[in-house]
């Protein structure tokens, strides 16, 4: 079970191994993130960690009208500016008690969905930086687990976007520890249920190849495909981060 301190602990990890990452590689190209150098990488992810402080301290279950920040252009005042950032993102998702409102687009507004999402988000684009630069860090396990979890239930129905793919369903399966998802894609939104069941295609493989294979960040052979490929296929053709 992962709890907010551990959510926090990987945020300040990971959002610190990103910067290291990119320090002294702005202009590297990252693969993962199609047309984007690692300043842009930088950007995204530090805009991203200041709106959802001024999203939390605004609070409430409507969404607030919050300015876009304002990055430097690169060079070190970029590193400053996110790591600043960083800090505080995890000053107020420490602080705010997790049942605080705040809202979120996926209707859960509390305190509690930033500190998953950050800390899923934060750890997709550290991945991200240290491919580019060619010294990735391991994926802490349990942490990939929640991370795939939360790919299925919340990234997946997409309330804007519907199933364009082969119907049937979908069994994913952890090799590394406990964790077992359904994903029934006959009908929208779709339905994920927990534990040992038979689909249509199922994919075996570690936490971490699932989650990343999940966001497109490692190919498809990077795990264990059985069944039907036309469905996985259209599993993920589910919305990217």
């Amino acid at each position: 079970m992962i709890t907010a301190a551990d959510y926090l602990s990987a945020i300040a990890a990971d959002g610190a191994a990103l910067a290291a990452a990119a320090t002294d590689h702005l202009e590297v190209a990252v693969p993962s993130c199609p047309g984007w150098d690692m300043a842009e990488l930088v950007r995204h992810t530090g805009n991203v960690h200041r709106h959802k402080v001024a999203v939390i301290e605004v609070g409430g279950t409507q969404r607030p009208e919050v300015r876009r920040p304002i990055a430097p252009p690169g060079g070190p005042s970029l590193l400053t500016w996110y790591r600043e950032g960083l800090a505080l993102l995890l000053d107020r998702l420490g602080t705010f008690d997790p049942e605080t409102p705040a809202w979120s687009w996926a209707g859960d507004h509390r305190v509690a969905f930033w500190q998953r999402r950050m800390a899923q988000e934060t750890l997709v684009h550290r991945w991200d930086a240290q491919a580019a630069v060619g010294d990735i860090g391991p994926v802490d396990p349990e942490l990939a687990a929640d991370g795939v979890d939360e790919w299925l239930r919340v990234f997946l129905p997409d309330p804007d976007g519907a199933y364009q793919g082969a119907p049937g369903t979908v069994h994913l399966h952890r090799t590394d520890g406990e964790g077992e998802w359904l994903v029934e894609l006959s009908s929208w939104p779709p339905v994920v249920s927990d534990g040992h069941a038979r689909g249509d295609a199922a994919l075996r493989g570690r936490a971490e190849d699932l989650l990343l294979v999940l966001w497109g960040r490692r190919p498809l052979t990077t795990v264990e495909l059985h069944g039907d490929p036309a469905i996985v296929e259209g599993l993920l053709a589910a919305p990217q981060l």
